[in-house]
């Protein structure tokens, strides 16, 4: 029986003014893409259309989600313009699911043109959360700024987008679906896959697989506690925690992705994963760890709700490779840090006589140091840290090294940091967040602070808090000059940098989806080991300095 074409057909659109990509990709509120007439379709063609039309006809895309709201929709419909558009074929995680690291790792394993991946990260889901649209390039790395600007740029004056309304998949299928196409772009197919099998197959090359099973599931055992916090991450530690290593099954939990994420937030804190840190504190379980809704991110939590920040938890990693057995064969070529993490990686990088870069916020600036060979592991202090295996930041890969390095150190997680902490120093840090700020008001907050600190009388001033005096050293707008292209990045966020180490950092984030996020993060030095133990007492600085007055 002969099947007729699918036809594509034009459709005609009107532009918006409010699409540009930030660092994390393009996040709105769910009810604007539900709401708004070809808002999703027109962002989708604007990043097809960012492709030159030579590479695309043909080419391999990967797409997958968290599982959140919208995103099931979402996929149909770049299934459908993805073959208008000429795209050859496309791969998409059974049931639409892919972790952001494995979207890296595919797209990387099959040499794909690049992907699509559907999150808002540690956004809340469901109809009244968030949604979100990352794109990644043929590196496995979220888009760089040329590209995203491009992006933004077709969107200004988009007026049509190409799609094939007819063209149904079926998600839950594992295998390949073709179809003939009423265009000189045929045929198309799609191929639904493992959402598990590649990325794990890539695990079982960095780490000893049976180490940490032995650790699992051995007879000295070491009961862990794990929250996949409803998101994608439930299927991944399933079969590579419990399945393959032997955890029991009792010890993940949350692990049945959710549209909703279950109405919590799937953020990896202290302030949302509340549920794993009351189950850590009652001492039953020697090691924890959460996840946020694309596994790119991760907390971790020792025995009694041992909390490691997670500028230590980098520091941490960064001083114990050794017991990987992928850098004991690679090697290690330097270091990577975002402006706002703690200077801990520093001081463990001195020791190791590797550089260590600092970058603006952004994966995608360790992804250009990661292409030319520069920077092994590198990480942010809004818990994401990654290495050169792919171009996205990696949760269960960071929970697997902490897994490792306790089965080689046979310590638990307090003892490996505050061993850390001896020989390193302690970083005592922090950060503030003021949400939803109109962003004129943010703008002008930010040109004031400038205009404060950079006044020739502020570098010499002094401020005294408890026993403690506090002589600012320097002060800037950092900007970032790109070591691999040359190009430059302004306007990072405005440093006061203390004579003993101490920072106070002010920086916008464009991460939530309403208004504008004022971070401020504080940090102070201490060598002194019997002073580690301390709360925090760099947040009284905050309060002393004039400018806040």
């Amino acid at each position: 029986m002969e099947v007729n074409p699918i036809p594509v057909i034009t459709v005609q659109t009107v532009p918006y003014d409010d699409q540009k990509p930030g660092s994390n990709g393009f996040r709105k509120p769910t009810a604007v893409f539900e709401s708004k007439r070809n808002y999703l379709q027109n962002f989708i063609q604007c990043v097809l259309s960012s492709i030159d039309l030579r590479d695309r006809q043909g080419c391999t895309m990967v797409v997958g989600s968290d599982g959140r709201y919208f995103s099931k929709t979402a996929i149909e419909i770049i299934v459908q313009m993805a073959a208008a558009n000429g795209i050859g074929r496309l791969v998409i995680g059974q049931n639409g699911l892919l972790s952001t690291p494995a979207v890296s790792c595919i797209i990387r394993k099959i040499k794909a043109i690049g992907g699509i991946v559907l999150t808002a990260s540690h956004n809340p889901g469901g109809p009244g959360g968030d949604f979100g649209i990352k794109f990644n390039i043929a590196n496995g790395g979220p888009a760089p700024d040329t590209v995203t600007d491009k992006i933004f740029q077709i969107s200004k004056t988009i007026e049509e987008y190409a799609i094939c309304p007819d063209l149904r998949i079926d998600l839950s299928r594992v295998g390949r679906q073709e179809f003939d196409l009423e265009n000189k772009f045929k045929p198309f197919r799609v191929e639904i896959v493992d959402s598990v099998d590649v990325y794990l197959n890539l695990l079982k090359t960095i780490f000893d697989f049976s180490a940490i099973k032995g650790l699992l599931s051995g007879p000295e055992q070491l009961k862990i506690r794990i929250d996949a916090m409803n998101g994608v991450m439930g299927p991944y530690v399933r079969r590579i925690l419990c399945d393959e290593l032997g955890s029991p099954a009792n010890s993940a939990v949350n692990c049945v992705p959710l549209e909703d994420f279950g109405g919590h937030r799937p953020d990896p804190n202290l302030t949302f994963a509340t549920g794993l840190l009351e189950v850590m504190k009652v001492g039953e379980h020697g090691f924890g760890a959460a996840f946020d809704a694309d596994g790119d991110r991760y907390m971790i939590l020792g025995e009694n709700g041992f909390f490691v920040n997670p500028s230590d938890s980098l520091a941490v990693i960064a001083a114990n490779l050794s017991c990987i057995p992928y850098f004991r064969q690679m090697g290690v070529r330097g270091f990577g840090r975002s402006m706002p993490t703690s200077t801990a990686l520093d001081k463990v990088a001195k020791a190791m006589k590797v550089p260590v870069y600092e970058t603006p916020t952004g994966w995608k600036f360790f992804a250009n140091l990661m292409d030319s060979g520069r920077c092994s592991l590198c990480g942010e202090e809004s818990f994401g840290t990654g290495s050169d295996h792919l171009r996205e930041k990696d949760g269960l890969w960071a929970v697997l090294i902490w897994l490792s390095i306790i089965a080689a150190r046979k310590q638990g997680v307090e003892d490996i940091v505050r061993d850390h902490w001896t020989k390193f120093g302690r970083h005592y840090y922090c950060r503030f967040d003021y949400d939803g700020l109109e962003p004129r008001t943010a703008f002008f907050i930010m040109k004031d602070l400038e205009t404060t600190i950079t006044e020739k009388s502020f570098s010499s001033q002094q401020f005294a808090v408890g026993n403690h005096m506090y002589s600012v050293e320097k002060t800037d707008s950092f900007e970032y000059v790109d070591p691999v292209d040359g190009t430059v990045t302004k306007k990072q966020g405005l440093r006061i940098k203390f004579g003993d180490g101490s920072r106070l950092i002010f920086r916008l984030s464009a991460s939530g989806t309403v208004g504008t996020t004022l971070r401020i993060y504080a940090e102070s030095y201490e060598k002194d080991p019997s002073k580690h133990n301390r709360e925090p007492q760099v947040v009284s600085i905050i309060c002393e300095l004039p400018i806040f007055y």
